[in-house]
């Protein structure tokens, strides 16, 4: 008799315990689109500031380069055709990697 009974309070158990994950299972994927909808609309509204902050960084070094440059053209430097090539170059980057990552992400 009571092995009667420990097998109904387990079938009652499994049963329950099936019910509840998938009432689980229901909600996480309602509120998985809301979250990954939201997630992106968090994401999308960084990158404009950003942008503006990788254009601005950028500026700041290009004006640091052109007068690091300038001194170095003035006292007669053989290398600043390759001093200048760097900081170009990389101001160059800095406008191009904001600009691909707002196309790719946005």
């Amino acid at each position: 008799m009571s092995k009667e009974i420990k097998n109904k309070t387990q079938k009652k158990f499994f049963a329950l315990a099936a019910l509840v994950l998938m009432a689980a299972n229901t909600f996480a994927q309602g509120n998985g689109m809301a979250g990954i909808n939201d997630a992106t609309s968090m994401v999308s509204s960084y990158f404009d500031p950003i942008t503006k902050l990788i254009y601005a960084i950028g500026a700041v070094l290009g004006l640091v380069g052109g007068v690091k440059v300038y001194s170095k053209f003035q006292s007669g430097d053989p290398d600043t055709s390759k001093t200048a090539a760097s900081w170009f170059g990389g101001c160059i980057f800095l406008i191009v990697t904001a600009t691909i990552l707002r196309s790719f992400f946005l």
